[in-house]
């Protein structure tokens, strides 16, 4: 992972369940549950390196119902963010483990992004006059409303988030990617020179190199389309 994607997360990951997200509905987070055992040994420092693998898997699973955990599953997955020093640390803990938590972990850095930059008056000019050339990039259309606005590039990140919620991991990739790709394309025109926004394209295009790689290593081969 690009070291300088890891401080764009924005706090995405704690939320507390009275700030829960109202732009989509979450599935219900059914029996999820980080190992207790598991958790105070890791903060204890003495887990070893295949359970502590098998953790990183568990907190890469509860990342996506961080607006409905149960108190106690996110009291567990609260006191991890805490044991490793913060959002960045935990992004940068996942990253060593490939498949699930690798590719987790890259996806919400660009979700760190979408949120952070959403309401930024210069990008939002840059969407507005791709999608006067492209209503609905590709990959788009089945998510995309007509209108673009403050909550355009952070309702793309609910959906990814809730693909990954519901278990829909390709479908969460083609969309981050989809999404990544309209933005990046977005920011490199000749308006977007113009507002000054090209350090985000260079972040976006790391952040969508970095879930692409994730994705293919975690599959072998990777060509996503959502359904």
């Amino acid at each position: 992972m690009h070291e300088k994607l890891l401080h764009r997360i924005g706090g995405r990951l704690t939320h507390l369940h009275h700030t829960r997200s109202p732009a989509t509905a979450r599935s219900e987070p059914g029996t999820l549950g980080l190992d207790p055992v598991k958790v105070g040994r890791f903060g204890a420092g003495t887990l070893g390196a295949e359970d502590e693998a098998v953790l990183a898997g568990e907190v890469a699973d509860h990342l996506p119902h961080g607006w409905d955990l149960p108190h106690k599953p996110e009291e567990a997955l609260h006191e991890v963010i805490t044991h490793l020093g913060g959002e960045d640390a935990l992004m940068q803990w996942l990253d060593r483990y490939p498949g699930r938590p690798r590719l987790t972990a890259r996806i919400y850095v660009l979700l760190g992004l979408l949120d952070q930059y959403s309401d930024a008056p210069a990008v939002l000019k840059a969407l507005r006059t791709s999608r006067g050339q492209e209503p609905y990039p590709e990959g788009l259309r089945d998510f995309l409303v007509p209108q673009t606005d403050e909550e355009t590039l952070s309702d793309l990140g609910y959906r990814v988030e809730q693909f990954l919620a519901e278990g829909q991991v390709e479908n969460a990739v083609a969309l981050a990617l989809a999404t990544a790709d309209w933005l990046r394309a977005s920011l490199t025109g000749p308006e977007a020179v113009q507002t000054g926004v090209g350090d985000l394209a260079a972040l976006v295009t790391s952040a969508r190199d970095d879930i692409e790689e994730a994705a293919a290593a975690a599959t072998g081969t990777w060509n996503p389309t959502p359904s």
